[in-house]
């Protein structure tokens, strides 16, 4: 999978098909809504939803890790979906492999575990805005009249965009989404949903087509 770099105001960034985007300069992964546990509540829910797609997300995130050798992690939200469940528990099977990389969490609105949990985790959670270097990172994506000083990375809203085929079929990917003021993150949990953005002709969006990224 190769990503391709994006600079924003002086720093490279690096977008993966992997839905990450791994900051160069101080060697930070950013993700978004991975929603673990998603699925386990969906099974005690009577919908029949396979373990595999846990395992598939987390299986993703390491070979992310493995990719760019992070310092720290940051997840703009949503890390997991609700209550505890045994993908929590394996979540933290999954965590003592990687006890050595600090992760930070800006609170979302999914993110309700015990705080105890969170620490026991090793996981450092922000509520509201964390800011890091000039650059702000958020759960909601910024509303569309609000007067940022500071280049904002969110996630929240899962971003996809419509592409048309050459038989004029239509497909749904998820993408990043990126305005002169703000980058919104694609979900990368897979089990999340899409929502169908409308960019301006001054806005980059970055599709994730199978292991690929293209700038539509």
């Amino acid at each position: 999978m190769l990503s391709i770099p994006y600079e924003i105001n002086g720093n490279k960034f690096w977008l993966s098909p992997g839905k990450t985007i791994f900051w160069e300069e101080e060697r930070i992964l950013i993700l978004s809504d991975l929603h673990l546990g998603k699925a386990t509540h969906f099974r005690k829910s009577g919908i029949a939803i396979p373990q595999q797609v846990f395992k598939e997300d987390m299986h993703r995130l390491v070979q992310e890790i493995q990719l760019h050798r992070p310092a720290q992690l940051i997840i703009v939200g949503d890390l997991f979906h609700s209550i505890e469940n045994n993908e929590n528990d394996f979540f933290l099977k999954w965590r003592n492999d990687f006890r050595h990389i600090p992760i930070l969490l800006v609170q979302g609105n999914h993110d309700i575990l015990n705080k105890k949990w969170y620490t026991n985790a090793g996981i450092k959670v922000i509520p509201g805005k964390y800011m890091h270097q000039g650059f702000a990172f958020q759960h909601d994506p910024p509303a569309a009249n609000e007067e940022l000083s500071n280049f904002t990375f969110a996630g929240h809203l899962h971003p996809g965009i419509t592409l048309k085929g050459f038989a004029k079929q239509s497909f749904r990917f998820p993408c990043f989404y990126c305005t002169a003021h703000f980058c919104i993150l694609p979900a990368f949990g897979y089990f999340t949903g899409l929502a169908t953005i409308k960019p301006k002709k001054k806005d980059a969006v970055f599709a994730i087509v199978e292991q690929t990224i293209i700038k539509v």
